[in-house]
């Protein structure tokens, strides 16, 4: 019973003496600071191939960005894309930026322009051999760079 006497004191007091504007500036005030707490938690940092097995190797399976190039052959084509069974989802070999090859599995359509990108960000994590990616970032060449300059032969 004192309790209760104890905290309808401490209610009221706290009502006499705040007005409700402080009250809701608290209110957003910590709602503000969870959202930032739990957006923290989500975050994700950015890896090799290799850190990204041993980081699944020890359990964790927190989405990691990889970033590297698309496996090119000689004539600068890319390679290695394969189409799904279902044909929406496909895969890709990706080289890191330690020159890992790696097979990276994407559960959705291929992005515009992917084959045209230089750089590709991967989103995701091990699923066995596989890096699954949830997301894929591009960087493409940008339309207002200069086109290279074509040298003659004289």
């Amino acid at each position: 019973m004192a309790g209760l006497r104890y905290q309808t004191f401490w209610f009221n007091f706290v009502l006499r003496t705040m007005k409700v504007s402080h009250i809701i500036l608290i209110a957003v005030i910590a709602a503000a600071v969870g959202i930032i707490i739990t957006s923290a938690g989500d975050s994700s940092t950015y890896v090799t191939f290799d850190q990204a097995w041993q980081q699944a190797e020890a359990g964790n399976q927190h989405s990691l960005h990889v970033v590297g190039e698309l496996k090119k052959d000689a004539g600068g084509e890319v390679t290695g894309i394969t189409r799904g069974a279902d044909r929406v989802s496909f895969s890709f070999v990706m080289v890191d930026d330690n020159g890992r090859e790696q097979l990276v599995q994407y559960n959705e359509p291929m992005p515009t322009d992917f084959t045209k990108s230089e750089k590709v960000v991967v989103v995701g994590s091990y699923r066995n051999e596989t890096f699954v990616a949830d997301k894929i970032l591009l960087k493409c060449p940008s339309k207002y760079q200069e086109p290279a300059q074509l040298t003659s032969g004289n």
